[in-house]
């Protein structure tokens, strides 16, 4: 994969108020860390924010990872005509929506090992 920005996917995520949602943003904020791919802001895709949705836009390959079946990021970006390349919900993966809870950081750390194979095989 090649490590310059403009090569790496985009990445967006949900980060509702759900554990299933936090879980989701920490897994895409580590592989932004670990510079697999490139984390954006779909909070500013959904607000209509000029360059972010530019960015979203660019015809670079875009991965979407959302906490639940709602889909909130896969839809700010449908709303703008984007599909991204990959989407995966977490809920798909037995990830429980909780309130008012913390998620379980032993299985996000598992949860972004699997995730971080599929990337790769998409590569």
């Amino acid at each position: 994969m090649k490590t310059r920005t403009g090569y790496k996917p985009l990445l967006y995520s949900c980060s509702g108020c759900s554990s299933a949602a936090q879980m989701a943003n920490y897994i895409a904020v580590q592989l932004d860390r670990m510079n697999i791919a490139e984390m954006s802001c779909i909070a500013g895709v959904g607000g209509n924010v000029k360059n972010l949705v530019r960015t979203a836009t660019s015809g670079r390959k875009i991965i979407v990872i959302d906490g639940c079946p709602l889909a909130c990021s896969k839809a700010c970006l449908g709303n703008h005509s984007v599909t991204p390349d990959v989407h995966i919900d977490l809920s798909c993966m037995g990830v429980p929506k909780k309130l008012h809870e913390d998620f379980d950081m032993k299985d996000a750390n598992k949860i972004l090992k699997q995730i971080e194979v599929l990337i790769h095989k998409q590569q």
